[in-house]
């Protein structure tokens, strides 16, 4: 469950302007998993910004608490705050391979980590996970609120009353409990990056409930960077379109991993590693001036 929405496609790493034989080549082929899925079983591998990602010292010193962190956007996001001089604890799950290898990125950038394994349905773990970060590092500067679950239905009525409860538990009531806990750390100059989705602003046939979910992140975003800016501190949101994560093979059959991404204006989905750049600049002071936004960064057109 380690990340945001979303999946593959042709182009993946590619150029916004794939070639006609980058279009040709189409998707990755069907795969599925197991929910929640693990990055270290895609293929092909996403790209975090391993050999990419060129820091520059904008978030020097600053401790990072981000929930979703064992893979996808928030390996990306992970990667990029630790080169960008942040110390970074990532709460997960269950994927501890997964951790394990966001973790050595961060080391490997010279920063401190912290892999905190737990179920964030449950207001415990919740506050566990911000407490052990703020014991480790002494503070706490940077919250991303990145888990998210999804699961597709055609209908309303397929909707189960579990899976009703786990992904409101799972990307908005998490969403309410993490962030509680960690005000009472938080300083002047922090900041709070919520992901959204870009669902929640178009809505969604078939994530009826993920998209309603996703809609209260991005109202909880504007309403809680009202309530506390007098705090100086700001709340941000980033909203991706479709991203090629672990959850996608692990919640949708194979003929949809193969097509996803395809209607996008590059005809493909993005790669985790060209999502973290938004979540870098709502941590970091280039937006000093910017509370209650949200950033869609979703490849998509207003018409195709």
């Amino acid at each position: 469950m380690g990340n945001e929405t979303e999946a593959a496609g042709a182009g993946i790493g590619k150029s916004p302007d794939p070639t006609a034989e980058e279009r040709a080549a189409g998707g990755p082929g069907g795969q599925q998993q197991e929910w929640p899925g693990s990055d270290a079983e895609m293929e092909p591998r996403a790209d975090h910004g391993e050999e990419s990602y060129r820091g520059s010292g904008r978030l020097e010193g600053r401790r990072a608490l981000i929930t979703g962190g064992d893979s996808g956007i928030g390996r990306a996001v992970a990667i990029a705050f630790a080169r960008e001089g942040a110390d970074v604890a990532i709460s997960y799950l269950s994927e501890d391979e997964d951790a394990a290898e966001t973790v050595r990125w961060i080391e490997k950038a010279g920063r401190r980590a912290l892999a905190l394994p737990g179920d964030l349905t449950e207001p415990e773990a919740c506050r566990e996970v911000v407490k052990r970060t703020v014991t480790e590092f002494g503070g706490l500067d940077l919250l991303v609120n990145n888990l998210a679950a999804h699961w597709e239905q055609e209908r309303l009525e397929d909707i189960s009353d579990e899976q009703l409860d786990r992904t409101f538990r799972t990307n908005i009531l998490s969403v309410f409990q993490v962030t509680r806990a960690a005000l009472e750390h938080l300083e002047k100059g922090s900041a709070i990056i919520n992901t959204g989705s870009v669902v929640a602003l178009r809505g969604s046939a078939s994530l009826l409930d993920y998209a309603a979910s996703k809609g209260a992140v991005h109202v909880f975003t504007k309403s809680l960077s009202a309530q506390v800016a007098e705090r100086g501190i700001r709340v941000n949101c980033v909203a991706p379109g479709p991203v090629w994560t672990p959850l996608i093979p692990s919640t949708r059959d194979e003929d949809e991993v193969e097509d996803f991404g395809a209607d996008t204006a590059w005809e493909r989905p993005a790669q985790p590693a060209e999502i973290a750049p938004a979540y870098v600049f709502f941590a970091s002071a280039d937006s000093r001036f910017c509370t209650g936004e949200i950033l869609a960064v979703s490849g998509q057109t207003a018409t195709r």
